[in-house]
């Protein structure tokens, strides 16, 4: 009988992932919490110069590898100019729209490690004072961000510490409903890195030998379009990615399925790869969505536009509201992990 992970373990461990702050360009403490993790089922890793992490399990064959990839990096926000008000203009980091933080609470790092909180709001966000208060645009232009402390001009400001290009992390809000959903800011891909981390405690505490030598790796600049492009061994025959499902009208996926992707902005996926994912979920009984994301791109994908020879594929579970407030469910973290299962004991498909 196979046994796979709790899935309330796994909740709990993306609930403590998504807490921690991390936009692209400052992951340093969330990659140490993965650290320690696989440090304490003892699993060595090591840093790649890029500040990512690599995991690896020994296979029964070392002459061909695997490399499986989930990105802790997050969207976030950069100080892009103290305001002579006593407020922050933004420079985002990542592909997402400011309606989608209209409102939300932030941390603002400095660069000594000082932590102020704020909120990001409209500059006519008060509908007593602003006739346009509904219809202004959404833009770098009148969004700034309102700190919490005493000031009113731009040097009060830089008397704390805060500077342009000092980063900025958005409120998680993450919340676990007692009917299986989780709800967060970052569960892309954060969820994907908890369903990894789950799958590598399994591993170790079964035993299991793998039929390949196989790569974890946690990258950091996937949402700035890099994470994923280095570090692939000359041995590595397949690289899969694991990140959201995108889910909307016209899409397949769904919160209760695991998500395998046929194709993204970057193009179809490795025909056989995906065909192998599906024999698996449907001989192991994993409830599966096959999807396009449109507008999307992942670790594998890069590393393809980097020029690796490899077979690339990419799943992961279903989450709404991408790049916005998201929200999956227990069930498609349990089939996206129980895919993987079967995936890293399978034998490598034909090419």
């Amino acid at each position: 009988m196979t046994a796979y992970s709790d899935v309330n373990e796994t909740k709990d461990l993306i609930k403590k992932l998504v807490s921690i702050p991390s936009p692209s360009g400052n992951t340093t403490k969330v990659i140490q919490f993965v650290e320690e993790f696989l440090k304490d089922i003892n699993v060595e890793t090591k840093r790649n110069r890029k500040g990512g992490l690599i995991a690896t399990l020994p296979g029964e064959n070392n002459k061909e590898h695997r490399m499986l990839t989930a990105h802790v990096d997050t969207l976030g926000a950069m100080v892009k100019e103290v305001k002579a008000n006593g407020r922050l203009r933004l420079d985002i980091i990542g592909g997402f729209k400011y309606n989608a933080i209209e409102g939300e609470y932030c941390e603002i790092h400095t660069s000594s490690g000082k932590v102020f909180t704020g909120t990001i709001l409209m500059k006519q966000t008060s509908v007593h004072v602003y006739k346009d208060a509904g219809d202004a645009k959404r833009n770098q232009e009148n969004m700034e961000v309102r700190i919490d402390e005493k000031v009113k001009k731009a040097g009060e400001i830089r008397d704390l510490g805060i500077e342009v290009g000092d980063f900025v992390s958005f409120d998680p809000r993450v919340q676990i409903t007692k009917n299986g959903f989780i709800k967060s800011r970052h569960l892309d891909d954060k969820a994907s890195v908890g369903i990894l981390l789950q799958l590598i405690k399994n591993l170790k505490q079964e035993n299991s030998k793998l039929p390949y030598t196989t790569h974890f790796l946690i990258s950091n600049n996937e949402e700035i379009g890099y994470g994923g492009n280095s570090n692939i061994t000359p041995e590595t025959i397949e690289y899969l990615a694991v990140d959201m499902g995108a889910m909307g009208e016209g899409q397949a996926t769904d919160e209760y399925t695991v998500s395998i992707c046929v194709k993204d902005a970057s193009g179809p996926y490795h025909y056989g790869l995906r065909k192998h994912l599906v024999d698996l979920a449907e001989a192991n009984e994993i409830k599966y969505k096959l999807d396009i994301y449109p507008y999307y791109g992942s670790d594998a994908s890069a590393a393809i536009r980097s020029g690796h020879d490899i077979i690339h594929g990419l799943i992961g579970p279903g989450i709404d509201s991408s790049h916005a407030y998201e929200r999956t469910h227990e069930e498609s973290l349990l089939f996206t992990e129980q895919l993987l299962y079967h995936y890293v004991l399978s034998d490598i498909v034909s090419y």
